[in-house]
């Protein structure tokens, strides 16, 4: 059994999960729970300000304790950096576009917006960068599932909005992309357009079961940005953004303190992954960025990688920022 939020892009996940499954063992038979949770149910207020990203999990996690069901699926942007004791990421799928999405009915670009234009996002995240480089711009918050804030956009509360891209195009909206937006203009949150599975510790059937949906470079990307967000305590309540590009292993330096690892091109292989990350203050008028790149081929040296860039924010004084957005 799935434990699943009931938005429409929820329930394409799970559904997608729930056919991956049925696919690898066709004798299995997988059934959907939908549930609606507090972070589904709250909706006038801003994330940063009702308890953030655990609020789309909590109600799936006690599905699980329970016994109704047997994993939870979840977009893994919004999983807490630190899980519950006793629950794991049992698998982490491979990757949609992480990118955001630029959505407007009247102009095609961002940087095409006009002075005093609204502009909606749910993030942090997005609304300090978009802060940072567009001052000119009035971002206002936005939150509701996508069709919700699609349907706002259309009746004129705002001139655009940004949303995931992964979102859109997994829902089958990807004509409603004006502008894919580059990581240099809005960075993307750590696991943005990766599926998480998330099981109890102790079931340790359905843990080996759910391995043959992991993609290896997908996990050790998306292990690379948590472990940035991870130690600097990253939230739905912080201004932070992590995204680490995947290419296959050219000659590059291991990663500090890495064991000799496989040749590259399959899931056992190595990559060359390069991470960025981004903090900054509400307000966008402070912004520091930090990098590293290096082969990875594990767990270890992806969280090595993580690791190094979130030195190099503390060391600019990243926890100051945090401090002041109200972390």
């Amino acid at each position: 059994m799935i434990a699943s939020r009931e938005s429409a892009l929820a329930m394409w996940q799970a559904h997608h999960v729930q056919a991956l499954l049925q696919t690898r063992f066709p004798g299995c038979v997988v059934e959907i729970l939908g549930m609606t949770t507090t972070g589904d149910q709250i909706l006038d207020r801003t994330l940063s300000t009702i308890g953030g990203k655990g609020l789309f999990t909590k109600e799936l996690e006690t599905a699980l304790l329970e016994g109704k069901a047997d994993l939870a699926v979840h977009s893994l942007k919004d999983v807490p950096m630190e899980l519950p004791e006793g629950f794991t990421l049992a698998a982490i799928l491979k990757r949609e576009d992480p990118r955001d999405a630029f959505v407007s009915n009247t102009f095609r670009t961002l940087e095409s917006l006009p002075p005093g234009a609204r502009i909606g996002t749910s993030s942090l995240r997005r609304g300090t960068q978009l802060q940072s480089q567009f001052p000119q711009l009035k971002v206002l918050p936005l939150r509701g599932n996508v069709n919700t804030r699609l349907a706002k956009l259309d009746r004129g509360e705002y001139e655009a909005i940004v949303l995931a891209a992964a979102g859109l195009k997994r829902l089958g909206m990807a004509d409603r992309i004006r502008q894919v937006l580059p990581p240099e203009l809005s960075l993307p949150a750590a696991g943005q357009g990766a599926l998480g599975i998330e099981t109890l510790s102790k079931n340790a059937n359905i843990v080996e079961l759910l391995k043959v949906l992991e993609d290896a470079h997908t996990s050790w990307a998306c292990q690379a940005e948590r472990t940035v967000s991870r130690l600097l305590g990253g939230n739905c309540r912080a201004p932070l953004a992590a995204y680490c590009s995947v290419g296959p292993a050219t000659g590059s330096v291991p990663v500090a303190g890495s064991l000799p690892h496989a040749s590259a091109g399959g899931p056992s292989g190595s990559s060359n992954m390069s991470l960025r990350a981004m903090v900054g203050s509400v307000d966008g008028k402070k912004v520091v960025h930090a990098s590293a790149a290096g082969t990875v081929h594990d767990a270890a040296s992806a969280v090595e990688l993580g690791t190094r860039v979130a030195r190099q924010l503390i060391d600019q004084g990243a926890m100051a920022l945090l401090a002041d957005s109200g972390q």
